[in-house]
């Protein structure tokens, strides 16, 4: 009967990152739930958000920000890399993602991907709102828990 159920189960998975304590966190619960399990891939996805055409004075400022942003997102994606692969996943089943950001919000762009691909598991770092403030404005996670459809989604503390 569980070889019935592994064939139909997506072990793509992917795992919305920033370069907070709680992203840092989500990726490794996930290394620690699913390294070494065969077939199972990971995407680290950053969504790079641009500030509005008239935060910057001039072309040039907006592509020397987004280049040294870059910078940053590449050296915290390569950590996390390395902390999936030292718990266990082959490097050709971890892979990048840093589209920029062209819906409204990160949660509708994690979304996005999520229907882009087709991924089994959606993993997040709970967002450091207090309950109230959770309640009044929302955050990345709840939004995402609310939207997400066709996949499990963890939420990790």
């Amino acid at each position: 009967m569980a070889n019935r159920l592994d064939l139909h189960f997506n072990r793509n998975v992917l795992l919305a990152v920033d370069d907070s304590e709680n992203a840092r966190r989500a990726v490794a619960y996930a290394g620690y739930m699913l390294g070494g399990v065969p077939g199972t891939s990971v995407t680290l996805l950053h969504v790079i958000s641009e500030p509005d055409e008239d935060y910057f004075a001039r072309a040039e400022e907006k592509q020397a920000w987004l280049e040294q942003y870059q910078r940053r997102v590449d050296a915290f994606l390569e950590q996390y890399r390395r902390m999936l692969l030292d718990a266990g996943f082959p490097a050709e089943a971890v892979k990048t993602r840093t589209p920029r950001r062209t819906c409204p919000s990160i949660a509708e762009s994690i979304l996005a991907e999520l229907d882009r691909s087709r991924y089994g598991t959606l993993v997040v770092g709970r967002q450091g709102l207090s309950r109230k403030e959770e309640f009044l404005f929302g955050s990345v996670s709840s939004r995402i828990v609310g939207h997400a459809r066709h996949c499990a989604v963890w939420v990790v503390a």
